[in-house]
């Protein structure tokens, strides 16, 4: 597995990569032995705090996305590594509750493409009212999965994303699943 550390405005020292690159490989070795690779950047916080940022690509069409703050480097990357680790272990759980055994090969994530395209615009010239809408900032275009509800959810809890678009592989209807503010999940399902 290939893993990458990085200091943004901060020097990462000889230890934290050797903590970082013993932490990423046992995470690994536990969950999936043919990880891609990981990429820890390190930056400061606010308050002289560290933020730590983790992007770790265990196979096509699988990111898993960690971040973690703390006053000390290495507990803002543990935090960040606990994060990553616990996504792994729930996606895990439910690949086995599902099919009872897992191979790799068989994975229902590894067919997704990974197409998203990104557009910023520019601001609109100089106005002297507010306008009523806020202004679309960027724009994200990626194919839409076809899934049950349970693998939508399993979906949006991996891509660490608040909304989640889907074809319902049951009524062949288009249906999202989102995080509500309590922490639950909600499905919108339109009428027939």
């Amino acid at each position: 597995m290939d893993i990458r550390v990085a200091g943004h405005q901060v020097e990462t020292g000889q230890a934290f990569r050797v903590h970082v690159n013993d932490r990423l490989r046992a995470i690994a070795d536990t969950y999936f032995k043919r990880a891609i690779g990981a990429t820890v950047t390190l930056g400061p916080g606010p308050y002289d705090s560290f933020q730590c940022d983790i992007v770790m690509h265990v196979m096509q069409g699988l990111v898993l996305k960690g971040s973690n703050r703390a006053a000390v480097a290495q507990v803002a990357f543990d935090g960040a590594a606990d994060k990553i680790e616990k996504q792994l272990r729930r996606y895990m759980r439910r690949l086995k509750d599902k099919s009872g055994s897992i191979s790799l090969a068989e994975l229902p994530l590894a067919d997704l493409p990974d197409n998203a395209e990104y557009r910023i615009f520019e601001a609109a010239a100089e106005q002297e009212e507010a306008p009523d809408a806020p202004l679309t900032i960027a724009e994200t275009r990626v194919d839409i999965p076809e899934s049950s509800v349970s693998d939508a959810v399993m979906m949006l809890d991996l891509r660490n994303t608040t909304a989640l678009l889907f074809k319902n592989s049951r009524t062949g209807s288009l249906n999202m699943v989102y995080r509500r503010e309590d922490g639950n999940i909600g499905w919108v399902e339109p009428r027939a």
